[in-house]
C-alpha cells in the first residue's frame, strides 16, 4: 500500500474530486465506484458471453474459425489488434454483438482502484488517517 501516493492524492486533488480534511468523507470519495476506464484485458470466455446467437449463425465457417481461435485465449486486448481481428470477423454483423462488446470493454472503478497503489477496491477511515498524517 503506497501511503505517500494516497497522500498525494488527497493534497492534490489532481482530478477535482473535491476531498477536505474529513477523513470519513475522503473514504467516500475514494470507494465510490463511479469511475469509467478502458479494460487492459478480456478473457475469451467474456468475448463469448457478449456474443449474440443472430450473429454467431450469421457468420461463414471461417469467420467462426477465427472468432474460436481468438476466444480460446484469456488475455485479449480489447482495444488492440485482437478487437480488430475481431470486428473484421463480425463484419455485417446484425445482432447487437458489436455494441455489446463495446459496452463490456469499459469498467466503471472507485477512484482508489483506479490509481491502482494497493489498496484494492476499498480503502478504509484508518488507511485514509494513516495517508492523511504521513
Amino acid at each position: 500500500m503506497d501511503y505517500l501516493a494516497l497522500q498525494s492524492e488527497l493534497v492534490g486533488d489532481p482530478e477535482g474530486i473535491g476531498y477536505t480534511n474529513d477523513v470519513a468523507g475522503d473514504m467516500v470519495l475514494l470507494n465510490t465506484v463511479n469511475r469509467i476506464r478502458n479494460r487492459t484485458s478480456m478473457s475469451g470466455k467474456e468475448i463469448k458471453d457478449a456474443m449474440d446467437t443472430i450473429d454467431w449463425t450469421s457468420r461463414t465457417d471461417a469467420q467462426k474459425q477465427i472468432i474460436l481461435a481468438l476466444t480460446a485465449r484469456d488475455d485479449l486486448d480489447p482495444f488492440g489488434i485482437d478487437q480488430h481481428i475481431f470486428q473484421e470477423a463480425m463484419a455485417g454483423a446484425a445482432g447487437t454483438t458489436i455494441a455489446d462488446l463495446a459496452t463490456a470493454r469499459v469498467e466503471t472503478v472507485s477512484r482508489i482502484r483506479e490509481l491502482e497503489i494497493g489498496f484494492g477496491d476499498v480503502v478504509s477511515e484508518g488507511q485514509v488517517a494513516k495517508a492523511r498524517a504521513t
